[in-house]
């Protein structure tokens, strides 16, 4: 007589030991890694969308092309001189305008529920922010870059030299970083991404065109001069004329780090607060 014993081995106890299986668990990531890598998706989506840098390649040459080429001969008596003038302010001008898109961006992504997502990630809490604003501070060196090469082109000659130029980029590009976190705000304030591109360029119009980008103030009434004066734009403009013509300004320059920290230290927090309560 034969007996046959079916054994069936549960394969759960073999699971179980490997799954507590002693070792060291995965580092966390680290605040800067993971900001560092929600900035290379803000690069991907440029690379899977490139229509998303017209707005930094053909901006920047209409503004350039047009205001020197249009008031150069009545402000300036010639392109040549003015283009000395305009450059600076030009591509403050266009780079400052380009930041409103950081929080069009954001706005698309907190309405599509990407965010939502990235906020059961275990990973420091503004790190998404933080990458959006570092992708675009690459789109803010590219256009820098385009307005520099056609300034060359047209004649523009900087007597700082490379230091100065290299120099004004950079204070540039905090100037850049620091505005952006207003549109984050207002990224997470809005309900559409229209809403954030008008109140957007609402406050940017008046901020750029009154200012010291395409005309010395000198030749304005009292009051409008008054605002000029105060302007964070006419501070950033005065500053990279001089780091330009190889001159620093230690007043304009002091002026525009504190509006830097300003934005920062003011619309960072708010920003935050309004992304947790959205969580």
């Amino acid at each position: 007589m034969s007996t046959t014993t079916d054994r069936t081995e549960d394969p759960a106890p073999a699971v179980a030991d490997v799954l507590q299986m002693p070792g060291p668990r995965p580092p966390r990531p680290s605040a800067l890694s993971t900001s560092l890598s929600f900035g290379w998706r803000a690069l991907l989506k440029i690379k899977h969308v490139p229509e998303q840098l017209f707005d930094v390649t053909m901006f920047p040459i209409m503004f350039t092309l047009m205001f020197t080429y249009l008031f150069g001969g009545a402000l300036a008596g010639s392109t040549d001189a003015y283009i000395q003038f305009l450059l600076p302010g030009i591509l403050v001008q266009t780079v400052v305008m380009i930041t409103m898109y950081t929080g069009v961006t954001l706005n698309k992504d907190i309405e599509k529920g990407v965010f939502d997502r990235f906020r059961s990630l275990p990973i420091w809490r503004p790190s998404p922010l933080m990458g959006a604003l570092f992708g675009d501070v690459v789109r803010y060196t590219i256009a820098s870059i385009i307005v520099l090469i056609l300034g060359l082109i047209i004649g523009f000659r900087p007597s700082g030299g490379p230091v100065g130029v290299v120099a004004s980029i950079a204070l540039l590009l905090l100037f850049s970083f620091s505005l952006s976190w207003v549109w984050t705000m207002f990224a997470m304030l809005m309900r559409t991404e229209q809403a954030v591109m008008g109140v957007s360029m609402f406050i940017l119009f008046p901020l750029t065109f009154a200012s010291n980008i395409f005309v010395d103030p000198a030749t304005m009434p009292g009051w409008l001069r008054a605002f000029v004066d105060v302007n964070p734009i006419s501070n950033l403009v005065t500053t990279i004329r001089g780091l330009m013509d190889g001159a620093i300004d230690s007043d304009q320059l002091m002026l525009v780090l504190v509006w830097c920290a300003g934005f920062i230290v003011i619309f960072g927090p708010l920003t935050m607060r309004l992304y947790n309560r959205k969580a």
